[in-house]
């Protein structure tokens, strides 16, 4: 694996270091709120979301290089890393199932990261960009319906497919060769491109989202739902839209590791550990 592919990869498992220790934070601010605007004002939301930031700027890094069904997979597991956080910090014991979904996510991030083929430059057309603004504006229209049903899951899964639909934004964003040496003229073309505004709509979207349903669900569940839909509908669109292979006989090997990454972050998603995410002293005293 090229020198290239080990950097983007490492950026990768960072970025869902950083995913899997801001959800404690993030969960603890929304829980302390009471409207998906205040919970904005939450310092340990604020800080969560800072993190979060961090993470998604690490990933980004990832995206440029690895296909996005195996970025996703390797940031999905960021539960496991919640799992662990809330273990050693809280002192909350893990369930018998617990350790073998640990164990089963870990193994399936290495079958994709040694499954992922040769990644083809990604030229999206100017369509393939308009269409990623529009279906980000379909998200954020979905999204606030859904917020204002009240329903948990379902704005889970609608902030999975706004942070989904980033990391395919992200990977359609044109940079013109040669761009650090004029900044100016840099910005200006990203204003223009429909694929920025997409990134920016999908990411905007996935964050007020998953606010809104940390408010009403329970976090574990909540945030299985969110990377369950992170997961898969990028993953499909990716290898469709953007021609993302799989080393020649891996298929299977590769098929296999996404369900069981998946699987495993569902069964991680409903552990007892997370459940401690409501309880906001434990975390502020893990983060002194």
């Amino acid at each position: 694996m090229a020198a290239v592919h080990l950097v983007a990869l490492a950026c990768a498992v960072a970025a869902a270091l950083g995913y899997g220790l801001s959800s404690l934070l993030q969960a603890s601010g929304a829980r302390r709120a009471t409207s998906t605007l205040r919970v904005l004002r939450q310092p340990s939301y604020v800080a969560g979301v800072g993190l979060d930031l961090l993470a998604w700027l690490v990933s980004l890094v990832a995206l440029r290089t690895l296909p996005v069904y195996q970025v996703q997979a390797v940031l999905a597991g960021s539960l496991a890393v919640t799992v662990i956080a809330a273990r050693l910090f809280m002192r909350v014991r893990l369930r018998p199932v617990d350790g073998p979904a640990i164990v089963a996510i870990v193994i399936a991030l290495v079958v994709l990261a040694m499954s992922s083929g040769p990644m083809p430059p990604v030229h999206a057309s100017t369509a393939e960009r308009m269409g990623l603004l529009v279906a980000a504006g379909a998200v954020a229209a979905l999204g606030f319906a859904t917020a204002r049903a009240g329903r948990a899951a379902v704005c889970a899964a609608a902030a999975g497919l706004g942070f989904g639909g980033a990391a395919l934004a992200v990977q359609a964003v044109t940079l013109p060769s040669g761009s650090w040496r004029r900044p100016l003229a840099t910005v200006g073309g990203f204003g223009a491109d429909p694929a920025v505004w997409a990134l920016a709509v999908f990411a905007t979207a996935g964050m007020l989202l998953y606010a809104r349903a940390l408010e009403d669900g329970d976090p574990a569940r909540v945030t299985a739902v969110l990377w369950v839909v992170e997961v898969v509908v990028p993953s499909i669109v990716g290898v469709a839209l953007f021609g993302e292979t799989v080393r020649a006989g891996w298929e299977p090997a590769a098929a296999l590791a996404l369900l069981v990454s998946v699987g495993a972050a569902a069964v991680l998603g409903t552990a007892s550990a997370q459940r401690v995410l409501t309880a906001p002293a434990p975390i502020q005293e893990a983060n002194q």
